[in-house]
């Protein structure tokens, strides 16, 4: 969940951990003779839902100016617009013809992006959104959640689900 935004172990502290197959236990700050968590390799079935909601949220689409396809040249060339102005996407999807992209929203950081990569790409910003993401989902907990909300962006495996909400 950490990977996923939830703020309390930053996921490089857990991967050489999960390296040397060494469990970690998570315990509550305010109570702490809670049992708390413990975060292993193995695996568990009938896990409850873990819910991250992350808001202040944009979305970046983007498409080329030619109406041709979007390449890695172009998704390099984003990327490093990322990396010079220290923003990790929380979501992206890339089709033959659009990258999308979700982000916490930085309005000055939003905003070179924005004008850095309009030079070179069609640039769509979409403000006030909301990033929910349940592990171990289930569709009563989902419906619950997206109630009377609109989705705007899916991604889905087996396990997590993602949703762009307005």
């Amino acid at each position: 969940m950490a990977y996923y935004g939830a703020q309390v172990i930053h996921p490089k502290t857990i991967k050489p951990l999960q390296n040397k197959n060494i469990p970690l236990i998570v315990k509550c700050f305010i109570d702490p003779t809670l049992p708390g968590t413990l975060v292993h390799n193995n695996p568990i079935q009938n896990l409850p839902p873990i819910i991250v909601l992350k808001e202040k949220q944009v979305m970046l689409k983007v498409t080329t100016k030619d109406f041709s396809f979007v390449g890695d040249h172009e998704v390099r060339r984003l990327y490093q617009l990322f990396e010079a102005l220290h923003l990790k996407p929380n979501l992206t999807q890339i089709g033959a013809i659009n990258f999308t992209c979700v982000l916490d929203y930085w309005p000055e950081k939003i905003e070179k992006l924005a004008l850095k990569a309009s030079e070179f790409l069609n640039v769509e910003v979409t403000k006030d959104l909301s990033l929910l993401t349940i592990r171990h989902y289930t569709k009563e907990k989902f419906d619950e959640l997206t109630n009377e909300k609109t989705i705007i962006l899916r991604q889905q495996t087996t396990d997590t689900i993602q949703v762009l909400l307005k």
